[in-house]
């Protein structure tokens, strides 16, 4: 891999990166929000908002998986050139990113325990749209309700009523991202 494959990060890392943690900040206290976050030029198949997200979150003490297409030199070596991670299994992930049907089962991703609920994954999915239509959400940080183009309503509705346990999510399209957190209700 050549030098100009390792660019596309944050151009001031810094500011940058605290403007991407607020960003991803709100989009979990909002969920359903959909923000824009841009600045970022990663390898393919990795958008712009999943690369912020992971450049912004993962370090060197933080485990991440790379699902499906995403699991490949140029993203493995652009990801760890940037934050020094290191790539694990599912079961032990800090965080995950894929296209959601290649994150499935949930189930292999820890979810915490009910001593430590913290302990659980962020699963960042790459979609082909975010929109602001679709499946219905409440709770916290939501003033009486959202909505959001989930990819598979029943399975993330089965993970929020886990909570306290449970994986939170970050979706993505291209520079866009919405939160979704496990205290999140979907559905009626």
């Amino acid at each position: 891999m050549s030098v100009t494959d390792l660019s596309g990060g944050f151009s001031s890392p810094a500011a940058d990166a605290a403007r991407a943690f607020r960003q991803a900040l709100n989009a979990l206290a909002r969920p359903g929000e959909i923000v824009e976050v841009s600045g970022i030029s990663p390898p393919a198949p990795l958008g712009g908002a999943a690369a912020a997200l992971l450049l912004t979150l993962v370090d060197h003490e933080v485990a991440i998986h790379l699902a499906g297409r995403f699991d490949q030199p140029a993203v493995r070596e652009w990801l760890a050139f940037h934050t020094g991670t290191d790539f694990v299994p599912a079961e032990e992930a800090d965080f995950a990113v894929g296209r959601w049907e290649e994150l499935l089962p949930l189930s292999q991703f820890p979810a915490g325990t009910p001593e430590y609920p913290e302990r659980s994954a962020t699963l960042i999915v790459a979609m082909d749209s975010l929109t602001a239509s679709g499946s219905r959400l409440s709770g916290p940080g939501i003033r009486s309700e959202a909505f959001l183009n989930l990819p598979d309503e029943k399975t993330l509705a089965a993970n929020a009523a886990r909570f306290p346990l449970g994986v939170d999510f970050f979706f993505t399209a291209g520079d866009q991202l919405a939160g979704l957190p496990r205290s999140t209700k979907i559905g009626d």
